[in-house]
């Protein structure tokens, strides 16, 4: 239990009791950080996850008091406030929810003091930009620029910052003219609980399509296996089944069995057998 819940004001019981009633409502119970998202683009998402997910914005204090309340694993969930913490209920599992937080994300132009999420690459090129300080700022921020047939020219790529660096002022205002926007803005998943599990975004960021092709690779593999080995699956028994009649037939044509279905395959082979022996005794 945490200190001085019951000494809490009103309206924060509500709110914490709130809380604690939609924890008890929902199969996930997440945090997201909203960090630099615009308050239209806030509306936006709330529009599209509103049949699916619930966003409760609230002090991260009274987060906390909630999930202390509860206990459990859920109080786990406590170590990962912060910032601009939000809460997010829903019962959908959280690689499905993960997948549709990032689809809310947008590109935004970079803020002084931001650290860059990637390696900010400017590459070479002429601009739109007309001949005047422009050249100058570009220059003061690490960019080679130059003047050519009445347009400023960027003279060779360049990594401005590098991932994980923080973007100085200068940089931002130059990123921002020249329409490069390096920010992902929207709904980051935090952390979520989800079945007494508390997931992280580097468990539920995953490459659904390189997953499909290593499933897919391995049922091949794991098909060639049973087939090679005899394994009789219900996948594998028709193939299996065609394959001993072949060799059965192959074997009973080598050894001249005489079978209805391979006496035709026999014939051929002594005439074949025959012509070349002709050919043979021809040729002397």
């Amino acid at each position: 239990m945490a200190l001085y819940t019951h000494h809490l004001p009103a309206w924060k019981r509500r709110e914490v009791e709130e809380i604690k009633a939609d924890a008890g409502k929902y199969a996930l119970v997440g945090l997201v950080d909203m960090y630099g998202i615009p308050a239209s683009q806030l509306q936006q998402i709330r529009r599209n996850l509103k049949s699916t997910a619930k966003i409760k914005m609230t002090r991260n204090t009274l987060i906390r008091h909630a999930f202390d309340e509860m206990g459990g694993p859920i109080a786990a969930l406590s170590g990962h406030l912060s910032g601009q913490s939000a809460l997010i209920f829903t019962n959908e599992n959280p690689f499905r929810l993960y997948k549709t937080l990032e689809k809310t994300k947008t590109k935004m132009a970079a803020k002084p003091g931001e650290t860059a999420p990637e390696d900010i690459v400017v590459e070479k090129g002429p601009t739109s930009f007309k001949p005047g300080p422009i050249v100058g700022e570009l220059q003061q921020a690490g960019i080679p620029a130059a003047i050519e047939a009445g347009k400023v020219k960027i003279r060779e790529t360049r990594t401005v910052v590098k991932k994980g660096e923080v973007i100085g002022p200068k940089l931002a205002d130059v990123l921002a003219k020249l329409d490069i926007k390096p920010m992902d803005v929207g709904l980051i998943l935090q952390a979520a609980l989800f079945e007494g599990d508390v997931y992280e975004p580097s468990v539920l960021s995953i490459d659904e399509d390189l997953i499909y092709r290593q499933l897919t690779l391995a049922a091949s593999q794991a098909f060639n296996l049973s087939v090679n080995a005899v394994i009789f699956t219900r996948e594998t028994a028709i193939p299996l089944v065609e394959k001993a009649a072949r060799e059965a037939r192959g074997l009973a044509i080598e050894a001249d069995v005489y079978a209805k279905d391979v006496i035709d395959a026999i014939i051929g082979k002594a005439y074949r057998e025959s012509a070349a022996l002709q050919s043979m005794v021809g040729g002397k």
